[in-house]
């Protein structure tokens, strides 16, 4: 009988993680599971709870929630950026708000996408543990202070850390993709294009007025946004897609191609690709905001550091 900790966020998708816990304990019992449960209460809790499994000899931690809980999920397999128990895996098992590295994934959303609990979890269990690349993050924290944490999917600046915010204060019932739809458009309407400085692997620092930088693993973000269409989880580098300042008709024709993955290539879109990411703003005093996996948890200045199959996954 395989051991595992189940860690799961019971407000997840307007409260849909309480829904689908027992059932989802149910369906990793029936396979054969030794399920031990543990909830989130706050912020940072996943973290907190998968490092305790972790130095407690789990070698495998499941994941009920969205990308926030999945990402604080994976920030606890790592200390400073080093693996804590290398053979342990993660699994995710989406029901939140976004789902959008299970897209990248091709799993379903629990209780959404017509995806049942036992086709999610089955298909989880089934699937082959393989080595995926991860995100180390250096930034500034909304108290002012330097942080560091590992992040899953994607980390973009500029509108997206508005964004999150603007979400995250919204009810969550309408679901994922309409939020983060209505977070944007509101966003556009608020947001000034800020200048940044970003260098790639230590190359020259180029300066841009930028709508949104998006540094990623992998290739959804923003409730089913398809922004790094050419990323791969397992390739060793970053896809960074920039996208400079855009007035409110040209980002009103964009948006659809970013939903289709169409917009690489297009007037006022970079796309380039890289080991290590330095971004700052041109200006010290102007906070340019950070989108870690759907949460906004500070700023600039920020340094971003591919970390090659340093992680487990299964699903």
């Amino acid at each position: 009988m395989t051991a595992l900790t189940l860690v799961a966020n019971p407000r997840a998708g307007a409260g849909r993680g309480a829904k689908v816990l027992p059932r989802v304990e149910r369906a990793l019992r029936d396979l054969g599971a030794d399920v031990r449960v543990a909830l989130t209460e706050r912020p940072e809790d996943a973290t907190r709870l998968v490092r305790e499994a972790l130095e407690a000899g789990a070698t495998g931690i499941a994941v009920i929630g969205g990308d926030g809980t999945l990402s604080e999920a994976t920030h606890g397999f790592f200390r400073g950026g080093v693996a804590i128990r290398p053979e342990a895996w993660l699994a995710p098992i989406s029901s939140g708000t976004g789902g959008d590295f299970r897209k990248s994934l091709g799993a379903g959303n629990v209780g959404s996408d017509g995806a049942t609990v036992e086709d999610v979890v089955g298909r989880m269990w089934r699937a082959p543990v393989r080595a995926i690349d991860v995100g180390h993050l250096r930034y500034v924290a909304n108290d002012g202070r330097e942080a560091e944490r590992t992040f899953l999917n994607i980390t973009s600046f500029g509108i997206g850390g508005l964004v999150d915010r603007l979400v995250n204060e919204a009810p969550k019932w309408m679901g994922g993709g309409p939020a983060f739809f209505a977070g944007t458009v509101r966003a556009l309407a608020r947001y000034t294009p800020q200048r940044v400085r970003v260098t790639v692997d230590g190359g020259a620092p180029r300066e841009a007025v930028i709508t949104n930088v998006a540094v990623c693993n992998g290739r959804f973000f923003g409730g089913g946004m398809h922004v790094a269409p050419e990323a791969s989880l397992d390739d060793g580098l970053f896809d960074v897609v920039t996208m400079h300042a855009l007035g409110l008709r040209a980002a009103a024709r964009l948006t659809p191609r970013l939903y289709r993955g169409t917009h690489l290539g297009q007037p006022g879109v970079d796309h380039e690709r890289g080991r290590v990411v330095i971004a700052e703003p041109v200006d010290p005093r102007e906070h340019v905001l950070l989108d870690v996996d759907g949460e906004a948890p500070g700023r600039l200045p920020a340094r971003f550091e591919i970390k090659p199959r340093a992680l487990l996954l299964r699903g």
